[in-house]
């Protein structure tokens, strides 16, 4: 049987000397830039982000994870920082858009043709590929969240909004597949909003991965544990991903407790299955990982799994979060 392989979804815990972690308790998710979270100048942060990076990569390498991030610890949210960094945007008068929660929240406001104008993230996948031998993974929005965490005062079309942004998604993967092994996009919304999703979120996922020959991957998640408590147990908008251009799909199912007959949605991609419940404040076993797993694998085959933790690690203690992948790798080498 294939050796399963093992990867985070994204986000690492970020020191409490880099952020004031305090100021995410009203905006755990920023949607719109929050310079106030981060301790340290602007004349100090590039090197001291640089430094958490080369912490997060560490503890994953002497985790045993086999692909890795940055751990996006030059980030606010797995959000803000692309979805802010495009032309076409009012950065000084943000719009509101309701949230997943039920909640308004401050979100990027179209008011003219979205564009990336520039490289966002060149400059911190180069970093990454030089401070380790192991495969590294890019994570972006996807353009089906990103339509609907926007105030739209320009196109007034949803379906076209997202397109623009899948267009813009497009430019910055395409400039980061020479630099890194793995894509992926971050789509949570189509599972909040799954009528939406149907009309159009299949075709805006294949715009934004249009060319792009290497490996990519598309996360849907209830929302991180950090803020949703009370997940389902399946998902609303699971099938539909499997014509979607993205060789792997990557969902949780340790915290939700997922039925996963579900996995047979999903005959053509390989699962990269959250084993790892974010809201269980201690360290899974390696066996209970493993028995996770062999429950998946009456579902697939091994060489269509990959062992991942459910969601992003980022609220989490970072003594927890590096015991749990810990856990995630030698429970993969037991199945």
């Amino acid at each position: 049987m294939a050796r399963i392989a093992t990867t985070v979804v994204g986000s690492y815990p970020q020191p409490d000397w880099l952020v004031d972690k305090a100021k995410f308790a009203s905006n755990a998710v920023p949607r719109v830039r929050r310079r106030e979270i981060w301790r340290l100048p602007e004349p100090l942060l590039d090197e001291a982000q640089d430094d958490a990076v080369r912490l997060a990569v560490r503890d994953m390498e002497r985790a045993g994870i086999d692909l890795v991030t940055d751990g996006e610890q030059r980030r606010e949210s797995y959000f803000n920082q692309f979805a802010n960094a495009l032309d076409g945007l009012d950065l000084e008068r943000p719009g509101v858009a309701i949230a997943r929660t039920g909640k308004p929240t401050p979100v990027p406001r179209v008011i003219g043709p979205i564009r990336r104008a520039r490289p966002v993230l060149a400059r911190e996948m180069t970093f990454l590929r030089g401070i380790t031998d192991r495969p590294i993974k890019v994570t972006l929005p996807g353009p089906f969240t990103l339509a609907q965490l926007a105030e739209d005062e320009h196109y007034r079309d949803e379906e076209r909004l997202a397109m623009a942004y899948a267009a813009a998604v497009n430019e910055e993967l395409r400039g980061l597949e020479p630099l890194v092994d793995a894509l992926q996009l971050d789509e949570p919304y189509m599972q909040a909003r799954p009528d939406r999703a149907r009309a159009y979120a299949v075709a805006a996922i294949d715009r934004a991965l249009a060319g792009v020959t290497k490996l990519t991957c598309v996360h849907m998640c209830f929302g991180y544990a950090f803020t949703v408590k009370d997940k389902p147990s399946g998902y609303s908008f699971l099938p539909e991903l499997d014509r979607c251009a993205a060789r792997q799909v990557s969902i949780e199912a340790a915290q939700p407790g997922l039925d996963l007959s579900a996995l047979a949605a999903l005959p053509s991609k390989t699962i990269v299955l959250g084993v790892l419940d974010l809201a269980d404040p201690a360290a899974e076993t390696a066996a209970t990982v493993a028995g996770r797993l062999r429950a998946a694998l009456a579902h697939l085959p091994a060489d269509r799994l990959v062992a991942a933790p459910d969601c992003g690690m980022k609220y989490l203690p970072r003594a927890l979060a590096f015991a749990k992948l810990r856990a995630l790798a030698e429970g993969a080498r037991l199945v």
